[in-house]
This record gives structure tokens, sequence and C-alpha cells, in this order.
């Protein structure tokens, strides 16, 4: 059995290890990573939303509801914000890379909350049309 000394050095070191190893995303990696892209965004729970990346930092969102919202991104203060027409609020990511790996962690997070993994779509985005009455 490990002494608690022993302990707690090793979850620290691993901790260090692990925090150096991801890269925090500035707005220009982010660019180069997501445009001409369509990604996935997953929590534990499994894909919550999929996003299209357009020239000239335009952005379509389809949420798990299959409606799409039109927006754009830009950088603010270190974070990726998104502003979606219709909707006065940003939305504010850090985007971090390790490896081939990319999370994100919302502005509005939480100590704990756990990030949402980013992955490349495996199909494209598919918004759900205009209601259609009878």
């Amino acid at each position: 059995m490990l002494r608690p000394t022993l302990r707690l050095a090793l979850l620290l070191s691993c901790a260090a290890a692990s925090a150096a190893a991801e890269t925090r995303m500035s707005a220009e990696e982010f660019d180069a990573f997501a445009t001409g892209r369509t990604l996935d965004f997953a929590n534990e729970g499994g894909i919550f939303g999929t996003e299209e990346y357009l020239p000239g930092r335009r952005v379509r969102w389809a949420g798990s509801d299959g409606q799409c919202l039109e927006g754009s991104w830009h950088e603010w203060s270190g974070h990726i914000c998104f502003v979606y027409d219709g909707d006065p609020f940003r939305h504010c990511w850090t985007l971090w890379r390790d490896g081939e790996a990319v999370t994100a962690r919302s502005f509005d997070d939480r100590p704990g909350d756990a990030p949402r993994r980013v992955t490349v779509a495996t199909a494209p985005l598919s918004c759900r049309g205009p209601d259609v009455g009878v």
C-alpha cells in the first residue's frame, strides 16, 4: 500500500502530465481545424448537436431536435464565442487539443463539469424543414 504522501505525489504528477498534454486552441487554430468541416458535440449522454463550419466564420448548428440555427463565431478574451440569428446571447467555449482529440468547455461550466467531446461528423448536417400545417 502506498503512503499518503507518495500517493498524493503520484496523483499530482499524473494531473500535471495530463494538463501538459492538453493545448488550448487559439482562434486561428480553431478556424483551421473547423472550417469546411461538420463537427459533432457530445457529452456523457451522446451527441447533443452538430455544427457545420462555413467560410468567413459562419456556422449552422443543429441541435438534437433537428432545428437549425444560422450564426457566426468570433474570439473573445481567449474563448471561441458563437452568436446565432434570433438569439441575443453569446455562447462561449474554450477548446483544447490533446493529440487528435478535441474537447470543449463552456464558459458557463461549473468546476467539475465534464468537457464535451468534439469529433468530425460522419454524416452531413441535416436540418428539419419548416413546420407544415394541414
